[in-house]
């Protein structure tokens, strides 16, 4: 359906406007006509008079144009329009248009957020007090050339910001042309993280790769020395040496499986697994841990089996850190259980819920945050004892990120630690 726009007075026809004019021409010629009659006015001026009234009634005037009275308003300040305004609010990093001199014209949620300070028709160098943004923004609308700039944002926490700011070229009332300033903010904070962690990694691998490798190169020396001829001392040389070899092996053995879980971390498995046999597979495979150790492990399991979508030798490794954790660092209570129940989730749904909870000494609460971080040991002395790596846990937290699951953990000291593998529920194969 087609919309008429309105007619102007110019395109309307003479019926209309003879029909729009005719209350005038009547009232018009009544008057001429009462001048005549009175003798005032000659009838051939009177007919002069009335053609300029018809002419002043019929003639299309247009001495104001609605239409370009609102283009003009338009002209004024184009950059304040509406459109701009939802370009700059659509953005999704924070962004704020300055004009030449430094003042707000428009600003979204983004960067309301970031910096309260910062007010329409307000200079931005009052709101925003860090060096590095008021040298940049004076760079920029001195030259009009783009700027960049980094700097720390100490408020609410520490957060790494990357500022940009781009000249972008505006119409001017008359016909000219001015340059406004955007800029943008980027969040900067998580590649610093993941850099800190990434040198934080090859640190701490390279260190605890280094102990190993010195113990072994140490024994082999002393071995071709001083002890070649010594029957005991080469036998007890040759069991630490085994122990240095095995704690090596395990250490790059968990970085290799840790790569590969991140490296898989955003493919959610689809495969649908029971958790039963699972557990019960690796709780036989550390019975004999369990029984050096003498703690007794007591599974509660239900007797229908519990079916997940994940990955069968992931959640082997899983269950095998969390049970062997409690039997090394909980031995002293004597007894390790490990149950599955069903259980709802902070948003209502359903979650299976595999609990590994020992007897032992416990966690003092300023460690459990940290727990889960690669090389983070409690004890780093009973650690390596025990033959721990500091990577078990980081591993068992990376699993269950990636079956969109989560780990609890509680703890009391001296009332032993409870290990809490949460997975979302399967759900059932949509009928055909």
């Amino acid at each position: 359906m087609a919309i008429d726009a309105p007619s102007s007075p110019n395109t309307q026809p003479w019926s209309d406007r003879l029909r729009h004019s005719t209350i005038i021409l009547i009232a018009a010629a009544l008057a001429l006509s009462v001048v005549v009659s009175l003798g005032e006015l000659s009838a051939l001026h009177a007919a002069i008079v009335f053609l300029c009234i018809a002419a002043a009634a019929l003639i299309p005037w247009r001495l104001h144009d609605p239409t370009a009275s609102r283009d003009d308003v338009r002209r004024i300040n184009p950059v304040e329009s509406a459109a701009v305004a939802a370009v700059v609010a659509g953005m999704p990093d924070p962004a704020v248009l300055l004009d030449r001199a430094g003042r707000v014209i428009h600003l979204n949620a983004a960067a309301a957020q970031l910096a309260p300070a910062l007010r329409r028709n307000e200079l931005a160098q009052f709101a925003l007090r860090s060096p590095e943004i008021i040298t940049a923004l004076r760079e920029a609308i001195a030259t009009t050339e783009p700027r960049r700039a980094t700097y720390l944002d100490h408020v609410p926490v520490d957060r790494w910001m990357e500022l940009m700011i781009t000249p972008v070229p505006v119409p001017t009332t008359f016909g000219g042309a001015d340059k406004c300033m955007l800029m943008t903010f980027h969040d900067q904070t998580p590649l610093r993280r993941v850099e800190e962690m990434r040198a934080d990694f090859v640190a701490n691998a390279s260190h605890e790769l280094r102990t190993p490798l010195a113990a072994l190169s140490g024994f082999i020396d002393t071995l071709q020395g001083q002890a070649k001829d010594d029957p005991k001392a080469r036998e007890r040389f040759l069991g630490i040496m085994h122990n240095q070899a095995t704690r090596m092996a395990r250490l790059i053995d968990d970085l290799l499986s840790l790569s590969r879980v991140e490296l898989s971390a955003h493919v959610r498995p689809d495969t649908l697994v029971d958790l039963l046999p699972i557990i019960l597979q690796v709780a036989d495979g550390l019975e004999p841990l369990a029984r050096e150790r003498q703690v007794d492990v007591e599974t509660h399991l239900p007797e229908a089996p519990v079916m997940i979508a994940g990955d069968r030798e992931e959640l082997l490794r899983l269950f095998e850190n969390l049970i062997e954790n409690a039997l090394k660092y909980g031995a002293s209570g004597g007894r390790v259980i490990v149950s599955l129940t069903l259980s709802a989730a902070t948003d209502g749904s359903q979650e299976i819920r595999a609990t590994v909870r020992d007897f032992g000494p416990g966690i003092a609460p300023e460690h459990l945050p940290r727990l889960t971080e690669r090389f983070y040991r409690v004890d780093v002395g009973d650690s390596r004892s025990q033959g721990g790596t500091g990577l078990g846990l980081s591993l068992v937290k990376h699993i269950l990120n990636r079956h969109r699951g989560r780990l609890l953990i509680e703890s009391v000291p001296k009332q032993g630690a409870t290990f809490t593998a949460c997975f979302p529920q399967a759900r059932p194969p949509a009928s055909t």
